[in-house]
């Protein structure tokens, strides 16, 4: 104890000298504001460089540190400026050593009782719960009161001193509280490894820490790893214990996307590859090097990795979606999952899930039986939430019940999650970049069709997508050829060990660079539209307005617009450029020209509509609808119901084939627009006799 007393003193006397010299200021900016702000932020940084030793002691004693740094204030003896209470703040030191480089997986046992550093992403988190500080007893004998103070291996009293008696009891109401929440961290998904599981690490967050993290949020910890007791029996008997942090210090990460860190030298790289006159092919030639062909749908991914520019907000504080979503319906068999898993990897931050084996509970958030806390109901981010700031490749699309995509709609368009499960009532964010992949609703494209009426996907959904694009199994003699070269010769030298002669290409940017290039553009590429590209936008929205006036569809909507501004801007920060110019403008054009033709051309009429996906029929399949109704209105105008041979000849007679006209009366019964009174006689519902 001796020497404990003796370490104490001396830390409590530099420490006075680090507050009374360095610290000052800070010091009496938070007397100033205290009550309100009750802790003394302190860096690491600025500890070692006063005192090499004390940042040492900090690591390797954190508690018996703080503790001296919060009496070496209170020694000070400051009054507060009201006059009334003592100044007695937190001491929360912060950017310790290994912050950047720690992972929770890492953290072992050698480091108990030490101070640990590391940044992570927060999963759920509890209630606030109220741990006793000041504990107060009372003995049932002889009415003596006794106050403790509760601290770590803290034994509860049960004898009184005064009469010796067993008799103590506490007196829960007059104790001293102070607040306390458990939160849930896991690793940081762009640091985890491919295919390993993201270690996690239970924390406890005291006093003014209380609600300063939000579950999704990136953080960065400082504390001190506890065992926590098992309550597990076998547990017990087995001395197998579990771990926490105790926070001293946790502050949100408001950098949201990229943790990568970049090195000056890969920065002169950078800036070298920018300015690359072939810098767009190698790019798009580095998306999925391992696919033959697609070169559209990799521009696509590779404009998708960038995204537009940051925090653009309209008038009234409404914010602009800046990340691009892209949907891939395709044949079985081509490809899709590999596109879905090249960009994950070259993503600085991404998730992937399969629709066959994911809930909206596991893409928004669910409501889980809190087991940090007092057994009552918490929320935990999902896919979607945990991925915010980076990409969410979701494979399967179709499969995914319409119940759980309904809960998507909020997140592609808002880029919000709101919740209401549970009596829980919360909002997340989820700044996420979606790319999905589907299958066709028959398993495979009939191309004599409309391509949009074979997606099983609500329109409300697809027209939430910047871009669609279609990826057909065509039966070409030569492309197929150079495919099965492509394959076989990939697959022979992936098994000798060596790069496939087709491989070894000068275009195909090394993936840990690209990923920094990426990263670089990301962070500090804010490209604005000039008028130029205002202009050559403009002209191709109203050019393609002014075709659908004249034919009667509607080719484009004004959310087309936002999504070329999103493809232009993404890229102009490819090239690292701040300016959005003629050039990006054409570039996202041909891009949306490419979609347009591919997925809004009605087959029937040649023109394209963009009602194909906004509403899931196109212009001519809704007249042709409107035509057979004005049929069975005008045959049931005097009488209450009208055989069906009747309205299909009459049909017919209007210029509706009469095959067309049968599908179309069939899907009017199966809607519910029309019913079938007997058999072969039908009526339109609600239409009284």
């Amino acid at each position: 104890m001796a020497d404990k007393n003796q370490d104490l003193s001396s830390l409590i006397s530099s420490f006075e000298e680090f507050f009374t010299t360095i610290y000052k200021d800070k010091i009496t900016d938070v007397l100033l504001a205290y009550p309100r702000i009750r802790s003394i932020e302190v860096d690491y940084g600025d500890l070692e460089k006063f005192d090499n030793s004390l940042a040492d002691a900090l690591i390797d004693s954190p508690e018996l540190v703080v503790e001296a740094a919060e009496q070496a204030i209170r020694n000070q003896n400051k009054t507060l400026p009201s006059g009334t209470g003592i100044f007695s703040p937190h001491i929360r030191f912060f950017n310790g050593p290994g912050a950047e480089s720690t992972m929770i997986e890492h953290i072992g046992s050698k480091s108990l009782n030490e101070l640990v550093t590391f940044k992570g992403v927060v999963t759920k988190r509890t209630d606030v719960m109220h741990r006793v500080k000041m504990a107060k007893y009372k003995c049932q004998a002889c009415d003596t009161e006794y106050k403790v103070l509760v601290g770590r291996n803290f034994h509860e009293p049960k004898k009184c001193d005064a009469c010796k008696k067993l008799a103590l009891v506490p007196v829960e109401e007059e104790g001293t509280f102070t607040d306390l929440q458990k939160a849930e961290v896991q690793d940081l998904l762009e640091k985890v490894s491919g295919g390993s599981l993201a270690a996690k690490m239970e924390i406890w967050l005291e006093d003014d820490l209380v609600n300063k993290i939000t579950p999704g949020e990136n953080i960065e910890v400082c504390g001190i790893l506890r065992l926590k007791i098992p309550t597990n029996i076998k547990q017990k008997r087995e001395f197998v214990y579990g771990r926490c942090v105790e926070a001293i210090h946790a502050r949100s990460l408001k950098r949201d996307f990229e943790e990568i860190e970049i090195s000056r030298e890969e920065e002169k790289k950078i800036i070298e590859l920018s300015r690359d006159q072939s810098l767009e092919r190698k790019i798009i030639a580095s998306v999925a090097p391992a696919i033959y062909g697609y070169s559209e749908v990799k521009q696509a991914l590779a404009l998708q990795l960038f995204g537009g520019t940051k925090n653009k907000m309209m008038k009234g504080d409404a914010p602009l979606r800046d990340d691009v979503h892209i949907l891939l319906i395709g044949d079985p068999g081509i490809a899709k999952t590999r596109f879905l898993q090249s960009i994950t990897m070259l993503a600085p931050k991404s998730i992937y899930v399969s629709g066959k084996s994911v809930s909206s509970a596991g893409l928004t958030a669910s409501a889980e039986k809190d087991e940090l806390g007092d057994g009552g109901w918490t929320l935990k981010a999902g896919a979607l939430v945990l991925s915010s700031g980076g990409m969410c490749a979701i494979d399967e699309f179709d499969k995914i019940d319409d119940e759980d995509r309904a809960s998507m709609h909020e997140v592609m368009e808002s880029q919000s999650v709101s919740i209401a499960k549970a009596g829980i009532v919360a909002k997340f964010k989820a700044k996420t970049a979606i790319i999905a992949a589907a299958n066709p609703k028959h398993g495979r494209f009939n191309q004599t069709k409309n391509l949009a009426d074979q997606f099983d996907i609500p329109p409300s959904l697809l027209s939430r997508f910047d871009l669609l694009f279609p990826i057909m199994d065509v039966l070409d003699e030569e492309k197929d050829s150079k495919l099965a070269d492509h394959i076989l010769s990939s697959h022979a030298a992936a098994a000798a060990g060596t790069i496939a002669p087709g491989d070894a290409d000068e275009d195909v940017i090394d993936k840990g660079l690209l990923r920094k290039y990426i990263t670089y553009a990301r962070r500090y590429v804010h490209p604005v539209i000039n008028d130029g590209a205002k202009e050559k936008i403009k002209h191709f929205y109203v050019e393609l307005r002014r075709m659908g006036k004249n034919s009667g569809s509607v080719p484009i909507t004004p959310r087309y617009i936002e999504g070329l501004v999103r493809l232009s801007e993404a890229h102009a920060k490819m090239r690292l450029s701040n300016e959005v110019d003629e050039s990006d403008a054409e570039a996202a054009i041909t891009l949306m020209k490419y979609v347009l033709m591919k997925v809004l051309t009605d087959q029937e009429t040649g023109r394209i509509d963009v009602d194909i996906i906004a509403t899931g029929k196109a212009r001519s399949q809704v007249e042709k609808i409107e035509g057979v109704m004005d049929v069975v209105r005008s045959l049931t105008k005097d009488k209450e119901a009208v055989k069906i041979e009747d309205v299909l000849r009459e049909a017919e007679a209007a210029g509706i084939d009469i095959g067309l006209a049968r599908r179309i009366l069939r899907e009017l019964l199966q809607k519910g627009e029309l019913y079938e009174k007997e058999p072969g006689w039908i009526s339109i519902v609600g239409k009284e006799g």
